[in-house]
């Protein structure tokens, strides 16, 4: 009886919507929804790990780091996914320990069409949500809210990261399909090129989605809500009406409380659905160390792999051009 009582009342809220405009909730992933590191780093380790990454992706990575550093520090970091070129597309749903995953063309298998040959793939690394955020997602699709996750990470983590959440919700009795906006990735013959498709999905992008959405949702933004971490979301968040700060760093809290918007304190919590959980603090200070290492251990991976080599690399580039790379 209860459950047919909220049924009807999440009914109501619909109906009301659409004769004056759709609310959305629009979530950030890491640092927001779940806890640090990026689901990115903890896959960029794995790959590292597994010895998955070849020794002239970082070749490939510093010259499109040296391309796009006009345009910033954010773009390299958040744009710049050459370390991915040559590996096989990753199957966001591929979780079960010794799982042999096929490979796959846009996210999906065709229907009828052969299998490349199987191989193992790594595990996608699981997020680790706060309690009080899926809280909030739970509170949300009780009002009839469209729920969107919106995120800078690769879009097969997000959609991964997306199931889970839906999982973690169900339990709960709580039905949600969460829509998704991240990077997207080029593919070509079931693997990545490292090149990029569209935006990556960071500070005035996500902006720009949460729009573009919003006309083809006929979204009013003046109700929808956005919660984010850091300085790459404060567009978005300017965006909507009802914004607020997650677990911010300095300087983006000082951003928050000076325009008036809610900071808020998310603690970190294990999920029955979720394995093997990073034990990383969710304090501002704890996430930029683990930012900061994670970025100088990269660029000293780069180092050793490409220092002795970079300059015969650099002549072959020169001779043979993009086109036989």
């Amino acid at each position: 009886m209860k459950e047919r009582k909220e049924a009807n009342e999440v009914k109501e809220v619909k109906e009301e919507q659409k004769k004056s405009g759709g609310i959305a909730a629009f979530f950030d992933l890491d640092g927001t929804l779940a806890a640090l590191p990026s689901l990115e780093s903890r896959l960029f380790r794995t790959l590292r790990y597994r010895r998955e990454i070849r020794a002239k992706n970082y070749l490939f990575w510093l010259r499109e780091a040296l391309r796009l550093m006009p345009r910033g520090i954010n773009a390299i970091l958040h744009a710049n996914k050459m370390y991915l070129r040559g590996l096989k597309v990753l199957d966001e749903r591929g979780e079960g320990d010794g799982e042999v995953s096929s490979w796959r063309k846009d996210g999906h298998q065709a229907e009828g069409q052969a299998s490349a040959p199987p191989r193992r793939t790594p595990r996608l690394p699981v997020p680790t949500f706060f309690a009080q955020g899926i809280e909030t997602v739970g509170w949300h699709a009780k009002q009839g809210h469209e729920i969107v996750l919106i995120s800078g990470t690769l879009e097969p983590l997000a959609r991964g990261a997306a199931y889970a959440m839906e999982a973690e919700l169900a339990a709960r009795g709580i039905a949600v399909r969460a829509r998704v906006i991240a990077t997207r990735l080029e593919e070509k013959d079931g693997k990545f090129t490292g090149n990029i498709l569209g935006e990556a999905m960071f500070g005035e992008a996500k902006a720009r989605a949460a729009k573009r959405l919003a006309g083809e949702m006929r979204l009013d933004l003046e109700r929808c809500y956005a919660y984010g971490d850091s300085l790459n979301d404060r567009s978005l968040m300017a965006l909507v009406g009802w914004p607020a700060a997650v677990n911010p760093s300095s300087d983006f809290a000082r951003i928050a409380r000076t325009r008036g918007w809610p900071v808020l304190n998310w603690e970190r919590k294990e999920s029955s659905t979720q394995r093997r959980p990073d034990r990383i603090g969710t304090s501002a200070v704890h996430r930029e160390i683990v930012e900061k290492k994670e970025q100088r251990s990269a660029i000293a991976q780069c180092r050793d792999s490409c220092a002795r080599n970079a300059g015969k690399w650099l002549e072959g580039f020169r001779g043979r051009g993009a086109a036989n790379e």
